[in-house]
């Protein structure tokens, strides 16, 4: 899957890793959709991750990230939505295996447990791996609840 666009969106605790992964991004010469939040003034995360798992879900955008200090809320946000398979991911091989195993198309990333440094990494994995497909593809097929 060659990624052309990706919606990103966090809360105050995220906002500190959102320039720096969107520089990567555009780096790598895909189209970032900035969802904000622009400040480390309290939020409500919902208020930005809804945005990025609609555009994600209309096709709008190939892939979306979304940060905050947990990584849990943003997660289950986006998860609310049928078309989002978002991933909680702490490592560079959970981001990888989100992808491969999960076809996931949103990762979430949480801020207060892994360096800058490490988000980066698991976001340019994440872009970069594809799904595997295969008996792989048949549990996907089982998630949505429709």
């Amino acid at each position: 899957m060659h990624i052309k666009t990706i919606a990103i969106g966090c809360d105050h605790a995220g906002f500190p890793y959102k320039d720096p992964i969107v520089e990567l991004l555009r780096s790598e010469g895909i189209e970032v959709l900035d969802f904000g939040t622009d400040s480390t003034d309290s939020v409500d995360y919902p208020d930005f991750v809804h945005p990025v798992a609609e555009q994600v879900e209309s096709g709008k955008a190939d892939l979306g990230v979304v940060i905050c200090g947990s990584g849990n809320g943003v997660a289950m946000t986006a998860n609310k939505h049928q078309g989002i398979r978002a991933a909680l991911c702490w490592t560079e091989e959970i981001a990888a295996l989100a992808r491969q195993h999960n076809d996931a198309n949103v990762i979430a990333l949480p801020a207060r447990f892994v360096s800058q440094e490490l988000a980066l990494q698991m976001v340019k994995t994440f872009v970069r791996t594809d799904f595997e497909g295969g008996r792989h593809g048949r549990r996907v097929n089982k998630i949505a609840c429709s």
